[in-house]
């Protein structure tokens, strides 16, 4: 027989869930303890779980518990903007979980972020800073932002634009190694890369380039070190281990300012396709539409100065 699932319960489970504590979440509510602790207990048995291990000490989240959680923030979020829709103010409620690149969400997303906020007082935004390619279904992401393609058919891209790419290395690196005209010159004075990736199984260190017909061209050089994070990969660069091939937004200040400097231009790889990605579900909550609409207006914009003519 289907069961009704009470929202006001699923507050107060996430309640609960949030401090980690029954008597703080009922102090948050407003409400006797003995209360919360009936909803919860009620709420296990129409679900037929255990949502909480619970010590004298502490109170944690089940397997179970946690699936919950994720799913009833979700739910209650679509909950406060179906409100919203009979609110003469229309103004957008819930939280809003999303995925970005670390140097993207510090130098463009998080200084901008207030400014939203502002416009949406009803909004909470978990921002997960991260290079690695999150599960966007499993972990909760209402929408995250990739850089590179995406191949899951269950998965819907949005493009914002493209990051051109450009070869940096230090002045003390070039004064040991010399100042490469060509690839070739890469092998010829022994050249070294600092090698990036996303995932350790790839150790394939390379140069890549676009050639004068637009094909794709490689070279195969030696890297002594080996990152996973984009601040690492520009530190690495400026330390003066090897050359790195990167976004030409996030090297661009160093380039200005002496630090790294760009050498073969010309043979750089080609430009990276940045995304806005989200599930392929029926219904895009409109608090989701919004924050993706102005995150690619801010993502435009920011692209915009990535041009031959501001180099």
């Amino acid at each position: 027989m289907a069961t009704n699932l009470d929202l006001a319960a699923l507050r107060v489970f996430l309640q609960v869930a949030e401090l980690a504590h029954f008597s703080r979440a009922a102090d948050e509510l407003g409400l006797p303890k003995g209360r919360v602790s009936q909803v919860v207990r009620e709420l296990e048995a129409q679900l037929g779980t255990r949502l909480f291990q619970r010590t004298t000490r502490r109170v944690s989240l089940t397997s179970d518990g946690e699936l919950l959680a994720e799913r009833a923030r979700m739910l209650l979020g679509d909950a406060s903007e179906i409100e919203a829709l009979f609110q003469q103010d229309q103004q957008l409620g819930g939280r809003l979980r999303v995925d970005l690149p670390v140097r993207l969400a510090l130098d463009l997303v998080l200084p901008s972020l207030p400014e939203f906020l502002a416009s949406h007082q009803g909004l909470q935004v978990e921002l997960s800073c991260t290079d690695r390619r999150v599960d966007l279904v499993e972990e909760g992401f209402d929408c995250v932002l990739r850089v590179g393609a995406v191949h899951d058919p269950m998965l819907v891209a949005r493009p914002v634009g493209q990051m051109r790419m450009m070869n940096v290395a230090s002045p003390a690196y070039l004064a040991r190694r010399g100042m490469p005209s060509t690839p070739e010159d890469l092998v010829a004075q022994g050249h070294e890369l600092v090698h990036y990736s996303q995932t350790w199984a790839d150790r394939r260190p390379r140069f890549d380039w676009m050639d004068t017909e637009g094909r794709a061209r490689s070279l195969n050089l030696p890297a002594r070190v080996a990152v996973n994070h984009t601040d690492a990969y520009e530190v690495a660069a400026l330390a003066g281990m090897g050359i790195a091939q990167a976004p030409c937004v996030g090297m661009r200040a160093a380039v200005a300012d002496g630090r790294l400097v760009r050498l073969l231009e010309g043979y750089e790889p080609a430009p990276l396709t940045v995304q806005l990605v989200m599930s392929q579900r029926r219904h895009t909550p409109r608090r989701v539409r919004v924050f993706m609409d102005w995150l690619t207006e801010l993502l435009m914009a920011h692209l915009a100065d990535d041009n031959p003519a501001h180099d």
